[in-house]
């Protein structure tokens, strides 16, 4: 991996793990589901526009097609909605540890419900990263954290390692990652549009804070981070850039901390470090696995 590579990792890390902030500056001041269906519709369009624009085809193969339904559902709908939602009841950096865990789930689910093989290292990590999640939510369960928020943070990490499992194997075929990214995000946001149309009340006052934080949202996790990832993917494969994920707990509170003054203690700190370890052990074993 060279230094460029470690840069675009760092760089994507950074930026995904500051829509956590981002996001609970929005839902103060919005309705959750009906912001991010109008979020996912800009940056939509603006994916398939410029797929488009690079000659990119919307002729996909019945699995990609499959796969772009499942993901547009299961990760901008479900996942994203349920953190969405529950970060208007819990803190940025409770949803940034939550979502991280992802990995983990994925590999657990693998190796119990596929028999997928995994070594000593990918096993020891999974039950590392688990254990930072019980140092840091016992901790906060005991501070008061709202149990509900709490819940749909994990049905949304559930959802997406479901869908992951899903549709692997799924990435032949016709079409461009641009336009089935693109194609994901209006899944999303039809879907998302209906449900708020249904629980939701419509009153927003736009301020210079909501704008921005929108604005960033959209542009920087939305379309900038996406377009690193596939670089990186691109540059180095999947598997050696998903190590990158080990960052995202750290990133995620520490920059709640920094932007939103989020309280950090010990058991934060401690198990942040422990999930990061973990989380770390089980792509690098599946970088061994694969050799």
């Amino acid at each position: 991996m060279d230094l460029r590579a470690i840069g675009m990792g760092l760089a994507f890390a950074l930026m995904w793990s500051s829509a956590f902030t981002s996001t609970h500056i929005i839902v103060a001041e919005a309705p959750p589901l009906a912001a991010l269906a109008l979020r996912f519709a800009l940056s939509g369009g603006i994916g398939i526009a410029l797929a488009l624009a690079f000659g990119q085809s919307w002729r996909l193969s019945r699995a990609q097609w499959r796969a772009t339904i499942i993901f547009g559902i299961c990760q901008n709908a479900l996942y994203l909605g349920f953190n969405w939602v529950a970060m208007t009841t819990v803190e940025a950096s409770v949803a940034a540890i939550i979502a991280s865990t992802m990995p983990l789930i994925v590999g657990a689910l693998g190796w119990i419900v596929f028999r997928d093989r995994i070594p000593l290292l990918g096993i020891a990590g999974l039950i590392a990263g688990f254990a930072g999640v019980g140092i840091i939510m016992g901790a906060r369960l005991q501070g008061g954290i709202d149990p509900f928020g709490l819940g749909l943070c994990v049905a949304g990490a559930l959802a997406l390692a479901v869908a992951t499992l899903t549709v692997r194997g799924a990435s032949g075929g016709g079409g461009g990652v641009l336009m089935i990214v693109g194609l994901q995000m209006l899944v999303g946001s039809v879907s998302l549009a209906v449900v708020s149309a249904f629980t939701e009340h419509l009153d927003v006052t736009v301020t210079p804070k909501l704008a921005l934080a929108f604005t960033y949202t959209v542009i920087v996790p939305g379309l900038m981070a996406t377009w690193v990832w596939f670089r990186l993917v691109g540059r180095i494969g999947a598997v050696r850039a998903a190590t990158f994920h080990f960052l995202t707990p750290v990133f995620g509170v520490a920059i709640a901390w920094a932007v939103l003054g989020e309280h950090v203690d010990w058991h934060d700190a401690l198990g942040v470090l422990v999930i990061a370890g973990g989380i770390l052990a089980v792509q690098i074993s599946k970088q061994e696995a694969r050799r």
